[in-house]
């Protein structure tokens, strides 16, 4: 009778186990199944976007709960002429949308993410939404005069803080900045405490993420101005924000590009985004995700 119990026992454990190694209903969808996610998503009406509550590109409203931003705004616009009413935000570090993307954990990243060939060797993405310039955060003052990454790489003293998975670390690493001198932070609040309380000279983010995180905070702090944008293999950095799809759904992903080519620059866009700090002049223009990948990513 023991061992029957035992037997029991064990084969129990192995049915919880499988259940639990086994993947979720689309989770292989786009990197290995090669499944029709646009179809799935049509059916079910729902959209799972990944997201990584940063202001002004994807954040939840703390006053009501909902899920807005420049790309989630934009993603509702588009998934509706796609046929798919709803989209349900998943919070996901920012270092982790990525991994969490070709897990099968979401369908899209709609966070404002920037299109790097490094990126595009794991995900599509599609057609850039906006572009932008960097920004540092400093204490009132700007007592190192730290007024782009070549400022801060010449003052020994200085320390630069950055989120994790932020394309910032890279800007540095290019200008010649040491990481012995570089910071990594979980996310962009916690660099703007880590400035105000003195543990790094400056948080590198973009302009528009600089201009909201100061405007919801009382410490004694500043955009340093005027600022020099990183210049990189002779080039004026400039990001291009974009969304991104599992490399398996390129069907999905270029449907949702000819919608998203018919609704860039629209007054419908513009008005949609301008609460966010984005317009005319953050449009990318005719700039494409295949010219930002480079040969065989795009």
């Amino acid at each position: 009778m023991l061992q029957k119990l035992r037997f029991a026992a064990g084969a129990l454990a192995i049915v919880l186990l499988v259940a639990w190694l086994w993947p979720r209903p689309g989770e292989l969808d786009g990197e290995t199944s090669g499944g029709d996610t646009l179809a799935r998503i049509r059916a079910s009406g729902v959209v799972r976007v990944g997201f990584a509550n940063e202001a002004p590109y994807a954040f939840v409203d703390t006053a009501t709960g909902h899920l807005t931003g420049e790309a989630p705004e934009l993603a509702r616009l588009i998934f509706r002429q796609l046929g798919v009413p709803e989209i349900e935000g998943v919070l996901t570090e920012f270092g982790s949308l990525i991994p969490a993307l070709k897990a099968g954990r979401f369908d899209v990243i709609a966070a404002g993410m920037y299109i790097t060939p490094a990126r595009c060797r794991e995900v599509l993405f599609s057609d850039p939404t906006y572009a932008i310039g960097e920004a540092f955060i400093v204490p009132d003052g700007n007592p190192l005069g730290l007024h782009g990454y070549r400022d801060l790489r010449d003052t020994p003293e200085a320390v630069l803080g950055v989120v994790t998975g932020a394309i910032q670390l890279r800007y540095a690493r290019e200008m010649g900045i040491p990481d012995a001198r570089i910071r990594i932070f979980p996310d962009a609040p916690s660099a703007v405490d880590g400035v105000a309380a003195g543990r790094v000279s400056a948080y590198a983010g973009t302009s528009l993420t600089v201009n909201d995180l100061l405007s919801k905070t009382d410490a004694p702090l500043a955009r340093a101005e005027p600022f020099e944008d990183p210049v990189i293999d002779g080039k004026p950095v400039k990001g291009f924000g974009a969304f991104g799809f599992r490399r398996n759904d390129r069907t999905f992903r270029d449907a949702f590009n000819q919608v998203l080519k018919a609704t860039i620059g629209t007054p419908q866009h513009l008005e949609l985004v301008e609460p966010f700090g984005f317009g005319e002049n953050t449009l990318p223009g005719d700039v494409t995700a295949a010219q930002l990948c480079g040969a065989g990513h795009d």
